[in-house]
């Protein structure tokens, strides 16, 4: 992480990575809501970086997850699923997903192997025709799958040649994680590390706090409440002789209705989200939290400019961290 977030952090993928580091580069995990690309994101990095859900949308920014061994590092960008954008935030997290599509050394779409063929999923062929840089297909859920109708699927995606290796995969069980692992880096330049070996990610802890409060609103919350709630720090104080973090933070709902879903009876919802998440953040920061959590109603948020402005300078108050 940045400075002020690397306290306890330990380098990615337990290797022993120094200047001799010889294959270096980016690699953009895109596919369609739910298709798993966090869930294989936080296996491969073997840390929990990314939130997790069985919403779809969890994901809204960029997320920069750094892999670094012996034979050399891997830059991932987990990117949100692709989608038919409904409001301004929507249209802000497709075209951070095309970003990450055109700046990555090597493009893995990820699918569900165990949803049918869509025309979601020949939108993202189409997308995957215009990248220029090696690409990989990663059939995930096979744990879910069986045999005889993944075969068929394979053979489906192999028509037409466009990815260098088909890799049927389990993110949520590792099957096949070394081996997407080995396709990707046999897939990236010589080089010098992109960033600093101790880096798990260039994020601040701020943002990665926010995510997992949002987390829990996500696991507590149904219908179209989930989608319309997002979670700003408002105060950030460091107890340094109590080893104690206090945290205020906002949850954003648009309208009173999804207010008083969130904070339900007697305010027995929020509590639950608060008790959830402190949990959670006491183990990721390896200290103790004091959580406030104020629900407030901010209409429109979704295509509130100056709101998403904010939210994306808390995403990326870290910097490029760059070497």
């Amino acid at each position: 992480m940045v400075d002020d977030a690397a306290e306890g952090t330990k380098p990615a993928g337990g290797g022993d990575a120094t200047a001799a580091t010889s294959r270096y580069g980016t690699a953009a995990l895109i596919g369609r809501p739910n298709a798993g690309k966090s869930t294989l994101l936080n296996r491969l990095l073997a840390e929990k970086l990314a939130i997790v859900s069985e919403k779809p949308q969890t994901t809204r920014h960029r997320i920069v997850g750094i892999l670094t061994e012996p034979r050399g590092q891997v830059v991932f960008f987990d990117t949100p699923g692709i989608h038919r954008p409904l409001h301004r935030m929507n249209r802000l997290m497709l075209q951070e997903a095309e970003a990450a599509l055109q700046a990555a050394d090597v493009v893995c779409l990820l699918v569900d192997a165990a949803e049918p063929f869509g025309k979601g999923d020949a939108y993202m062929l189409e997308l995957m025709d215009r990248v220029k840089t090696p690409r990989l297909l990663l059939l995930n859920k096979i744990d879910l799958v069986k045999k005889s109708k993944l075969l068929p699927r394979i053979a489906e995606y192999a028509e037409g040649g466009r990815f260098e290796e088909l890799i049927p995969i389990s993110a949520a069980t590792g099957d096949g994680a070394e081996r997407v692992l080995d396709a990707i880096f046999a897939r990236l330049p010589e080089g010098p590390p992109l960033y600093d070996p101790e880096l798990l990610t260039i994020h601040p802890e701020r943002f990665l706090v926010a995510e997992r409060i949002r987390e829990k609103v996500l696991e507590q919350t149904a219908q179209e409440v989930p989608f319309a709630t997002a979670v700003l720090i408002e105060r950030w104080e460091e107890d340094t002789a109590k080893d104690l973090v206090r945290i205020y933070a906002s949850i954003l709902v648009e309208r009173e209705g999804q207010k008083k879903i969130m904070v339900g009876a007697g305010g027995s919802r929020v509590k639950a989200i608060g008790v959830a998440a402190r949990a959670d953040l006491e183990e990721f920061l390896e200290k103790q939290v004091f959580l406030q959590l104020h629900v407030r109603v901010e209409e429109r948020w979704r295509e509130n400019a100056r709101i998403l402005a904010e939210l994306e300078r808390e995403a990326m108050l870290g910097g490029s961290g760059a070497e």
